[in-house]
């Protein structure tokens, strides 16, 4: 099952305390070194998943952002965001809460996709991380429904320099999609997903005013059924047009849809190599 489902297993049983760091704000232009790699290089972008380091020689290396994972000056450090000081204007964010890049010319789009189930799938993703998508030169593009997920992914040709992330909804054990993922599995593609019906259900459902998403009978179409329990006059799709209207940013969404996207971010658009010039 490792590799398909996106959920980790929680189990507070045999944890160790984790040591203390200090926590260090990323400031632009900050120098650290990422333990694990051992890559050197200036910030450039921050997020609390992601961070972008700029090597002696200019290349970026994004690297993921955790506990311990980085140190300053010989010292194991946790990154957090840096706060404002006292007249100083709080960094421009993107809607999925990294710093947001300087403007820049277009980038040529990467070899690498990733596609999501359906429209709405690709409407949310855009919504949030269309900046750092556009930023990484990551194109987005829906799949109309997963049972031909095999196919696409070998007309796709995925190899190391042309990587695919697939966003599935409902990847949970035994699920029709649980098996559409297992079959489609290969070198150089990343199935990540949510245990939700729909992507509609990734969105809090205090953002759109309920307490919970109403519970849709099995054999009923749960958009549909959705429109009618919440007593909605419009079509579904204006329905949607509605729910998306209310999601400002990654905080409006579930966990697991959050961890799941930037997750495939990260696999279509690793850093470069470190030849041990860093």
């Amino acid at each position: 099952m490792s590799g398909i489902l996106s959920d980790p297993i929680d189990s507070g049983a045999g944890r160790r305390r984790r040591p203390t760091n200090p926590a260090q704000p990323a400031e632009k232009g900050l120098v650290v070194r990422h333990r694990t790699s051992g890559c050197v290089g200036r910030i450039v972008r921050f997020s609390p998943q992601r961070v972008v380091l700029a090597d002696g020689n200019g290349r970026e290396h994004e690297l993921p952002v955790a506990d311990g994972a980085f140190s300053v000056g010989g010292r194991t450090v946790n990154l957090v965001r840096p706060s404002p000081g006292p007249g100083d204007q709080a960094p421009a964010l993107t809607a999925s809460g990294s710093i947001a890049p300087e403007r820049r010319g277009a980038r040529v789009a990467l070899a690498s996709r990733i596609v999501v189930e359906g429209l709405h799938d690709a409407e949310l993703v855009e919504k949030i991380w269309g900046d750092d998508l556009r930023a990484e030169g990551v194109v987005v593009e829906p799949l109309h429904g997963a049972d031909d997920l095999s196919r696409v992914v070998a007309e796709f040709g995925p190899a190391p320099d042309r990587r695919l992330g697939v966003l599935l909804d409902h990847l949970v054990a035994d699920s029709k999609e649980f098996r559409i993922a297992t079959a489609a599995a290969t070198d150089n593609v990343l199935i990540r997903g949510h245990r939700f019906v729909d992507v509609w259900e990734a969105v809090r459902p205090g953002v759109i005013g309920l307490e919970a998403w109403p519970r849709i009978p099995k054999g009923t179409d749960w958009k549909e059924g959705v429109r009618q329990a919440l007593g909605f006059t419009g079509t579904s799709g204006e329905l949607w047009r509605a729910i998306l209207g209310r999601v400002g940013s990654y905080r409006d969404l579930e966990p697991s849809l959050v961890g799941a996207v930037e997750e495939l971010i990260d696999f279509v658009a690793p850093p470069p190599l470190d030849d041990g010039a860093a």
